[in-house]
């Protein structure tokens, strides 16, 4: 007797087939998908992280043109910016303040508090990652003052909370830069001159936000003013009583440097405070 067909073995394994294919398609297509990701996610990275790269060397190009202008009213400059994964802020409205003060048994302190700003660029530690808490400068550095030659200009790399920041902000030179005589009643008294030197931020409240994009930031010195000091009404400066110096410490924000000590050799000294106004904007 002959054995039926099994027609079904057949047709079972052509279902087979056709399964196993449409798993191994949409396997691949997953992987596909998946190497995709993972490697977008990785170019995202790298270009992320070449931004970072490319801002900081436009931070040092704005400061070079910043520190190139301001000390000549009206002129201006600008630099190039193009920021897609990160965020550049113009921040006003910041304290800066200048304390002098004598040696030991002097008399005499004076304090001046000027309005600036500031510039932040920021990013997320996905593209860039130095360890939470760090902070390192590469322009300048934490010193608030100087008394010698070197930048104005301090920028800074910190990290917290998941953001990574560069910060560029202006410090302050004072030196000692003349002596002359003044006459006190019979006397020929030497004075001593030291100058303070401020450049000053200024960011129109309608530029104050967040910048992202192509770009330039631009920069124009809008004056220059010396506020002079010359002590106590009637006088010719502030008595050195015998300590032959000033100490001088500026307070930018939180940040406060040791003081810079300027050796002074006259009887009196008087102080000028000469402040250079500079506009940032886009």
């Amino acid at each position: 007797m002959k054995k039926p067909k099994n027609h079904f073995s057949f047709e079972k394994l052509g279902v087979s087939y056709t399964i196993s294919a449409v798993i191994m398609t949409v396997t691949a297509i997953t992987l596909t998908l998946v190497a995709a990701s993972y490697a977008y996610q990785i170019l995202e990275q790298q270009r992320g992280a070449t931004e970072f790269d490319v801002a900081m060397e436009s931070i040092l190009a704005f400061n070079d043109a910043l520190e190139n202008i301001a000390w000549k009213p009206q002129a201006s400059r600008s630099s190039r910016f193009t920021i897609e994964y990160g965020q550049l802020d113009l921040v006003p409205d910041r304290s800066l303040i200048v304390n002098v003060t004598g040696g030991p048994n002097a008399s005499y302190s004076l304090s001046r508090e000027f309005s600036t700003g500031y510039i932040v660029y920021s990013t997320r530690i996905k593209y860039t990652n130095f360890g939470e808490g760090y902070q390192s400068y590469f322009l300048g550095s934490k010193s608030t003052i100087t008394s010698g030659a070197g930048s104005y200009g301090r920028a800074s790399i910190t990290q917290k909370l998941g953001e990574v920041y560069i910060t560029l902000s202006y410090g302050v030179r004072a030196m000692k830069t003349s002596t002359f005589n003044v006459t006190q009643g019979n006397e020929t008294v030497p004075v001593n001159s030291v100058d303070i030197w401020i450049i000053r931020i200024s960011i129109p409240d309608s530029l104050r936000g967040t910048n992202i994009g192509d770009f330039d930031l631009k920069t124009k010195c809008l004056n220059l003013t010396t506020i002079p000091d010359c002590g106590p009404p009637g006088g010719n400066g502030y008595d050195l009583e015998g300590d032959k110096q000033c100490n001088i410490t500026v307070q930018l924000e939180e940040d406060t440097s040791p003081p810079a000590v300027i050796q002074l050799d006259a009887d009196k000294v008087v102080f000028n405070f000469v402040v250079a106004t500079v506009q940032v904007s886009v």
